[in-house]
C-alpha cells in the first residue's frame, strides 16, 4: 500500500501548502507540507500554492509575513486565486497523486521547442562572434 493512499484513508489530510523550492535551505527542490489529523479518513483535501513574490533563499528565507494569507485562507480552508479544494473521491486512487494542480493556475504556458531553443542558441552565438570580431578589429 503506497503511503500517500494510507496518508488519505487512516487520516484526515486536510490541507497541503506547495512551498516553491529555495523554501528550506539544502533542500533544492520544491517543499510540499502535508497536515493531517489521525483517526478520520480524508473527504476533502485544501490547497494553497505558496508565491512569496520573490526567490527564497539563505539571504531572503520565508517569514511570517510570507505565510500570512495561508494562515489566514486556513482558517475557513477559503478558496481563493492561491487556494483551492479537491474532494478525496476526485483523487487519482492509482497513483494517489497529491500533486498541487490549481485548476485556476491561469494561463497555459507553451514551451517551445528542443529544435527552436536549439536554433536560438546558434544565432546568437552567431550574434555573439559578430560583436566579439567588432570589439577585436577596435582593439
Amino acid at each position: 500500500m503506497s503511503l500517500r493512499k494510507l496518508v488519505l484513508e487512516s487520516c484526515n489530510l486536510h490541507t497541503v501548502l506547495d512551498c516553491p523550492s529555495g523554501t528550506f535551505q539544502g533542500a533544492g527542490v520544491k517543499t510540499v507540507v502535508l497536515f493531517f489529523e489521525k483517526g478520520a479518513p480524508t473527504r476533502r483535501v485544501w490547497y494553497y500554492q505558496l508565491d512569496p513574490g520573490r526567490n527564497l533563499g539563505k539571504t531572503n528565507p520565508l517569514n511570517d509575513e510570507d505565510l500570512a494569507e495561508f494562515v489566514e485562507l486556513q482558517k475557513a480552508k477559503a478558496d481563493s486565486p492561491k487556494s483551492w479544494s479537491v474532494d478525496a473521491a476526485d483523487i487519482d486512487q492509482v497513483a494517489w497523486d497529491l500533486s498541487a494542480k490549481n485548476p485556476d493556475g491561469g494561463e497555459v504556458v507553451v514551451h517551445r521547442s528542443p529544435q527552436e531553443i536549439m536554433d536560438e542558441i546558434v544565432a546568437r552565438d552567431v550574434e555573439s562572434a559578430e560583436v566579439l570580431a567588432k570589439i577585436r578589429a577596435l582593439l
